[in-house]
């Protein structure tokens, strides 16, 4: 990973997107492919479509989503303390305590997040998981007229973005899932070789991936790619409480995670398998026995079918502030992908 590509991670992941709001990571995307891309575009719905090659006859459709799950503000009460809403799937527990900003028009509002201390709990509060109605951000204002001079309902929220670097090269930062994917996603894109390369790839930063699978849906119409990759992350299992018998053996630091399973074309993962090998590169094999709550679940019935892949990031701690990858399986993942593309002929088939 060169100096170039880890400063865009850094960047994309202390950056805001919640779910809606992916507006401001996705310039970062664009300054980041405009050098190494045919073309850039956004559509309408706000995914960032980078491509090589856009008019070959076969297209792959490379795909991670930017968005990250947030919160939204819902109601600020007489005394000036904000009530919120969840955006995508959050676990209450982990917003317990945490340091928020608030994304206004203005500019970032620092708050902490606050509820009812233990010691006034009483015996049944105490057993309990609290609602996200019990818990308010508090930004210090002294009524509600000073939180509205600088806070509106509809705001977006995100927890504190931080980008820490951890021992054998694992990092831990709020919203890998799935800045990991789409930094894999454009990286791969940035390191096909081109005199190789005879099929148009489009390497896409989707949006609202978390309230649905809705941008993969988008731009995957308008692309009408031959052939789909989601890239997205896996649960690492490699840590306590995790049951491999029924999650899978996953391990950060042992490459990128391929998936078997009826969201997926045989074909298309058995040559992704091959490329590894061929490569290479270390990858780690887990079995789907539904459709994936992945942007591969809304690629592979785009128009009349899309040959479909998914290529995963191992992620200790998922949908928490911490969420935990290695940075040697992102690197694999956007190798195995950039190769795959290379290897890829004119009239590839995929049908069964």
């Amino acid at each position: 990973m060169n100096i170039q590509a880890k400063e865009f991670l850094k960047n994309i992941l202390t950056t805001p997107s919640t779910t809606g709001f992916e507006a401001p990571v996705q310039q970062i995307v664009r300054n980041y492919v405009q050098p190494f891309a045919d073309t850039v575009r956004t559509d309408v719905h706000g995914n960032v479509i980078a491509a090589r090659n856009p008019d070959a006859p076969l297209r792959i459709m490379l795909a991670g989503h930017c968005d990250q799950i947030g919160l939204i503000v819902n109601y600020i009460d007489e005394q000036g303390f904000i009530y919120i809403l969840t955006v995508g799937g959050w676990d209450i527990q982990n917003l317990i305590g945490v340091r928020v900003k608030i994304w206004t028009a203005k500019g970032g509002v620092d708050g902490v997040i606050g509820k009812k201390p233990i010691h006034l709990l009483d015996d049944e509060e105490r057993k309990k998981v609290p609602k996200i109605c019990d818990l308010w951000v508090d930004i210090g204002a002294a009524d509600k007229a000073e939180a509205e001079s600088v806070v509106s309902v509809g705001d977006p929220i995100t927890v504190e973005l931080e980008y820490r670097e951890l021992r054998n090269n694992l990092i831990a930062a709020p919203a890998t899932d799935d800045k990991a994917g789409l930094w894999a996603a454009m990286e791969a894109l940035r390191r096909i070789d081109p005199a190789k390369l005879k099929a148009g790839v489009f390497a896409v930063s989707t949006v609202q991936e978390e309230v649905g699978l809705r941008g993969s849906r988008t731009s995957s119409f308008g692309i009408d790619p031959h052939i789909g990759i989601a890239t997205d992350v896996h649960f690492a299992t490699d840590c306590p409480s995790m049951e491999k018998k029924r999650n899978g053996d996953v391990k950060l630091g042992g490459g990128p995670v391929l998936t078997k399973g009826p969201n997926i074309t045989v074909r298309l993962v058995n040559a992704l398998i091959d490329t590894a090998k061929t490569n290479e590169i270390p990858v780690q094999i887990i079995a789907e026995g539904k459709i994936t709550g992945t942007d591969a679940g809304s690629i592979q019935v785009n128009r009349s079918g899309v040959a479909t892949a998914l290529v995963s990031i191992p992620n200790r701690y998922m949908h928490t502030p911490v969420e935990m990858i290695s940075l040697n399986d992102i690197d694999y993942a956007a190798d195995l992908m950039a190769r795959f593309c290379e290897s890829i002929e004119p009239d590839a088939s995929f049908i069964p």
